[in-house]
């Protein structure tokens, strides 16, 4: 870790557990402070369970009461950056000279539309997603500079920012960009190349040859997701040919709380439907360790990723192709996204339309059987894959750290906001309260 007289104190929080097994936002945090260690002084906070790497920079406990751990610390940062805060802590935040970056990488407010599943949605329901996107839109509204995943979504954002009143005259007249209020921090990719350390599909799996032809899903199984399509691809190519194997990467996530998924259950039971569980399409019941899964990576012919079309989609950053392009792994991915769009552009694979069962088994098919395209589709990768080495995407949010100019502050619009968020807590405390009295 970097040391020294006269660094910026950056204290990274973590909403996820960082240690051997990590998801997405563990990932992204783990690697966001490895790199801002080189020009910082960098305190991690995470949940319980975390566990500090020899490479890492120091790592603290986050507390329950997280609002009174960072009031009784903040002084020793001039800098905060967290996905999003307890809203009584972002607004202490901003009434501070400690400078907040909020990452807001996952648009809360268009991905939770497909966590809620496509049911008409209860009163909790609504109450939470609508809980969930004004806790996001406070840390919009309040941080002092921001960081999201694409330019897409830096255009979503944008929307927000504007709608909210953070897009004034006297901004853009010093940053007519705006980056200095919102730039692109993508997730990101090791620069060193992934190791086979031992067998762990073909040949050890039950029903999984070593000739075997294995599609890698490569991460959760998200209600937001659609495996349903791939499965049905994959059953359709059992018709005809034995060595087309679909293994799902991850199960139930390593995060606190997590249980499965209804699109996990779904998947198995449309698996055992079509007659293919665990002769076609394997589940792996445990989630990979962050090491491991170069393993399965390396063991893997294609990556794929499936969604739906919805308007998540539209803005999401499916982080799971970036293993792939570490790996040099060809993908077949529905299209739509920012890097489904990416795959069909560079030719890193083939992109299908949503919900399209005929396209994926052709997709499939095509890349498995044509060596001269399969090998100009790696070589492609191995071009594309240099610009998401985390040290070239950190680099923007380091200057951001060193540099940014703006302010949050706690404007009417803020107090709008948090008078609604805490009038719906209030609500959803009645409604568990009448029904334990029932």
């Amino acid at each position: 870790m970097a040391a020294g007289a006269g660094l910026k104190r950056v204290l990274l929080i973590s909403s996820d557990v960082i240690g051997p097994a990590m998801a997405g936002p563990g990932i992204r945090d783990y690697h966001l402070a490895l790199e801002l260690a080189r020009r910082f002084d960098v305190t991690v906070m995470a949940p319980a369970g975390s566990v500090p790497a020899a490479d890492h920079p120091r790592l603290i406990e986050a507390e329950p009461d997280r609002y009174r751990q960072i009031k009784e610390i903040r002084q020793a940062f001039d800098v905060v950056i967290a996905e999003r805060l307890e809203v009584r802590a972002m607004l202490h935040l901003a009434r501070t000279r400690t400078r907040t970056i909020y990452d807001l990488y996952v648009p809360i407010m268009t991905e939770q539309l497909n966590a809620h599943g496509a049911a008409p949605a209860g009163r909790d329901a609504r109450r939470r997603y609508q809980l969930a996107c004004l806790l996001q839109a406070i840390a919009a509204l309040t941080g002092d500079s921001l960081v999201c995943a694409s330019e897409r979504q830096r255009d979503f954002w944008l929307g927000v920012l504007a709608g909210g009143g953070r897009v004034d005259l006297e901004l853009h007249r010093r940053d007519p960009t705006l980056r200095s209020l919102i730039d692109t921090v993508p997730f990101g990719i090791e620069a060193r190349p992934p190791e086979h350390e031992r067998r762990v599909v073909k040949g050890v799996v039950p029903g999984i040859s070593a000739t075997d032809r294995v599609l890698l899903w490569g991460g959760g199984i998200w209600d937001w997701l659609d495996p349903l399509t791939p499965i049905r691809a994959v059953a359709r190519l059992g018709e005809t040919r034995r060595d087309v194997k679909l293994f799902f990467l991850g199960s139930t996530s390593p995060s606190p709380g997590s249980r499965e998924t209804t699109m996990r259950r779904h998947a198995v039971a449309l698996s055992r439907e079509l007659g293919v569980l665990n002769r076609s399409v394997f589940f792996n019941e445990d989630w990979v360790g962050y090491e491991d899964r170069q393993s399965f990576l390396l063991e893997a012919d294609l990556g794929v990723s499936a969604h739906t079309d919805s308007v998540e989609a539209r803005f999401a950053f499916r982080t799971r192709l970036l293993d792939c392009l570490w790996a040099g792994l060809p993908i077949v991915c529905t299209r739509g996204d920012v890097l489904g769009d990416l795959v069909a552009e560079r030719v890193l694979g083939r992109t299908v339309a949503p919900g399209d069962v005929d396209g994926w088994a052709r997709a499939i098919a095509e890349l498995l059987d044509d060596r001269r395209g399969y090998a100009h589709t790696q070589a492609n990768i191995r071009t594309a894959r240099e610009a998401f080495f985390w040290p070239a995407v950190v680099s923007r949010l380091a200057d951001m750290v060193e540099r940014s100019f703006t302010r949050g502050r706690v404007t009417p619009a803020v107090r709008a906001l948090t008078l609604r968020y805490f009038s719906l807590r209030a609500e959803a405390a009645l409604a568990r309260s009448a029904r334990g009295h029932r």
